[in-house]
């Protein structure tokens, strides 16, 4: 199976460099014979060609904005297009800052932890689960330990039961070559 894909090529002063695609086409760039327009406040104003239409964007001082290329005719709005571009950027910068990227955090053990270290890596997993992010506890068989894989378990579920309040499991414990590892994940509520 071939695949052919194309790139559109601007030569400026001598250079090459690749255009990515052109999300709108402005004024002069609409070069259909007839379009839809559509007036500023979204008022119908029927099909006319495209010189009358660039002529009523000129005469009332704003862009001429293809918005819909598909459309047969294809449909021409008139805006202020600088305008447009200013409040569409600042409504994603909001949208970015407003979203949470939630982090799988791991905690590690091996099946000998004594009861103070269980209860720190305890204590840094549930901080992990109020922050909203889910949590991957695993534990690292060595050498012998791999004979006693029920110890790992039992440790993988107690540690679950211990965040019970503040996490759901999501994946019970699953052995993968010498470790066993469980998902937790915040409860919803909270």
């Amino acid at each position: 199976m071939r695949v052919l894909s194309a790139s559109v090529f601007l030569f400026l002063n001598g250079g090459v460099s690749a255009i990515s695609k052109l999300q709108h086409e402005l004024n002069e760039e609409i070069r259909d014979k007839e379009i839809r327009l559509i007036g500023e406040t979204g008022e119908q104003m029927g099909i006319v060609s495209a010189e009358e239409a660039l002529h009523i964007a000129d005469e009332r001082g704003l862009d001429l904005v293809k918005i819909s290329p598909q459309a047969v005719p294809p449909v021409c709005k008139l805006m202020n297009y600088g305008k447009y571009k200013f409040e569409q950027s600042k409504r994603e910068k909001e949208a970015r800052k407003n979203q949470h990227v939630v982090e799988i955090k791991e905690i590690r053990m091996s099946p000998g932890i004594d009861v103070g270290d269980f209860n720190t890596k305890l204590k840094n997993a549930q901080k992990f689960l109020a922050d909203g992010n889910r949590v991957k506890v695993s534990v690292r068989f060595r050498g012998r330990e791999m004979a006693h894989t029920d110890i790992g378990r039992d440790l993988l579920n107690k540690f679950a039961e211990q965040c019970a309040d503040t996490a759901t499991l999501e994946k019970a414990a699953k052995m993968e070559g010498r470790n066993m590892f469980i998902f937790l994940s915040p409860k919803a509520g909270k």
